[in-house]
């Protein structure tokens, strides 16, 4: 029967490969459209770990016909999400579990705001430098020295365990949503993202949008006779600054206890095309929050609606339409005190004291795999080869923390996740 000091030293004993597999997974530049390198690097770790390995590609037919899917307008052609199973092929005594992480990362932005180049890991007492060491590279390397080191022991799960690399976290959540349609169903999903030693309970979801503003172009010597489409932007943006406001009224329990939980961010402007030009057209890319239980075609009719307004007070032939690209996403909230959330908390706070219960004003794949699992149920999750029972609990620590969390529980009595 292992026990959690023998649970902990297995673990421990693979620090040196989950420190060198997070090395080799910041300096692979995983951004939008480039996520090969790392899901190759993600291969290897899995079939180093012993488990088999399938390659799913996305479908972007079955994404556009569903309706659970953010909508995209890039290629995913060559795109696809690692699934590395271990165990049985049906539950024998056990229930199912699923880790889940992404392997892509935003741009880094100006290399030179950076101190140290943004894809070269650099090591800093207990902390790795680099752009997705935390968020979220060092979960996904987390996850596969949990299993290595349960392996150390002769562990195997009573039930299928699932680990997933996918894409596209960071723009659609459709590389989570390609597991949904195409994998298996599990009890309990965990995303392994950096939560500073919380267990978010709720988050908020999130749409993406473009608000394309086009005007009348005309030489700068001739500026009275056009109609400039980046300086209508500014009462466009105005206008959205006061939904967000409306937005963060009345927040529902438990984003009561935030002054600020609905974000707008204005992340990106492209307009014009020649300094000496009125510009004709500018695009604002935008991404705004939306509170758990709140509909995504709700918000979409607040946005038009609050864009249309804006645009009729500009006067002129100047036009103002909402393009979707990206995220669409609605948020969820978990009864903090349901079987798996409590089981968690225990087993991870008894080596992390300072794990609490948390909700998040962002969103994660979470968003996506809660509530397309089965009822919360105590179960048992591993057991030793050779039909001796484990009894034990197996953490995880982060060799280098990178903001990441240092548990990763998986043992006896993971709860499942309804």
């Amino acid at each position: 029967m292992a026990e959690r000091d023998e649970l902990l030293a297995a673990v421990a004993a693979e620090r040196t490969a989950i420190e060198q597999l997070l090395i080799e997974l910041v300096q692979a530049p995983t951004l939008l459209g480039d996520e090969r390198a790392g899901q190759e690097i993600m291969r290897a770790a899995f079939a180093d770990a012993g488990l088999e390995t399938v390659e799913v590609p996305l479908d972007a037919e079955a994404l556009r016909a569903n309706p659970g899917a953010s909508p995209f307008s890039w290629d995913l052609d060559g795109k696809y999400k690692l699934v590395a199973r271990w165990g049985p092929g049906k539950p024998a005594g056990g229930r199912s579990l699923i880790l889940n992480g992404h392997i892509d990362v935003v741009s880094p932005g100006p290399s030179e705001m950076w101190s140290s180049p943004p894809f070269v890991a650099r090591r800093d007492g207990d902390w790795l430098h680099g752009r997705g060491a935390g968020d979220m590279k060092a979960g996904l390397a987390a996850i596969v020295g949990a299993v290595r080191g349960l392996r150390r022991l002769g562990l195997e799960p009573l039930a299928p365990v699932e680990l997933q690399s996918v894409v596209e976290e960071e723009c659609s959540g459709n590389g989570a949503y390609q597991c949904v349609l195409s994998g298996r169903p599990a009890d309990a999903v965990i995303v392994t993202e950096p939560t500073s030693l919380t267990i978010q309970t709720s988050q908020v979801g999130v749409l993406w949008f473009q608000v394309a503003v086009r005007g009348r172009p005309a030489h700068a010597g001739d500026a009275p006779i056009g109609l400039n489409a980046i300086e209508a932007s500014f009462p466009v943006i105005s206008a959205l600054r006061r939904l967000e406001a409306e937005l963060n009224v009345t927040p529902p329990v438990p984003y009561d206890v935030y002054d600020h939980p609905i974000n707008l961010n204005i992340g990106m402007i492209r307009g014009g095309d020649w300094p000496s030009t009125v510009a004709a057209e500018s695009v604002l890319h935008c991404r705004l929050a939306l509170d758990p239980g709140a509909a995504v075609d709700e918000l979409k009719t607040r946005v038009e609606n609050t864009v249309a307004g804006a645009a009729a007070t500009l006067g002129g032939d100047f036009e103002a339409r909402v393009v979707y690209d990206g995220f669409a996403c609605e948020g969820y909230t978990l009864d903090p005190g349901s079987p798996l959330i409590a089981t968690l908390g225990e087993d991870a706070g008894g080596v992390h004291r300072r794990l609490v219960r948390a909700r998040a004003p962002m969103t994660v794949e979470a968003s996506l795999a809660f509530g397309r699992c089965g009822p919360a149920t105590r179960s048992r999750c591993c057991r030793r080869t050779r039909r001796h029972r484990a009894s034990g609990r197996s953490t995880s620590r982060s060799p280098a923390r990178a903001g990441v969390p240092r548990s990763m529980p998986c043992g006896r009595r993971t709860e499942p996740s309804g």
